[in-house]
């Protein structure tokens, strides 16, 4: 289970487009990330500071998935997020 909390990089722009699906900038490396509807979810999560597990229940509670299964995304994304360096550990 996942429990540290993450924080965007200050040098990363998000843009949100009709709620299904946002785009990451990062500004120092001037590449972008798309993101899908459930990224977006994910991302606004971390902009407000909330912790891996809160995310969790946030996605089980929109979408019909198991936590299980949230955990798996959301672990994914924030260990893409971390490769990519557009997030930190708190």
């Amino acid at each position: 289970m996942i429990i540290s909390a993450h924080v965007p990089h200050d040098q990363i722009v998000f843009t949100e487009f009709d709620g299904q699906e946002g785009v990451l900038v990062d500004l120092d490396s001037k590449r972008y990330y798309t993101l899908n509807e459930t990224g977006v979810i994910v991302w606004r999560a971390l902009e407000k500071g909330l912790a891996p597990t809160d995310i969790v229940k946030e996605l089980t509670a929109i979408y019909e998935v198991t936590a299980e299964h949230a955990t798996a995304s959301v672990e994914k994304m924030l260990n893409d997020l971390l490769a990519h360096k557009l997030i930190a550990r708190r």
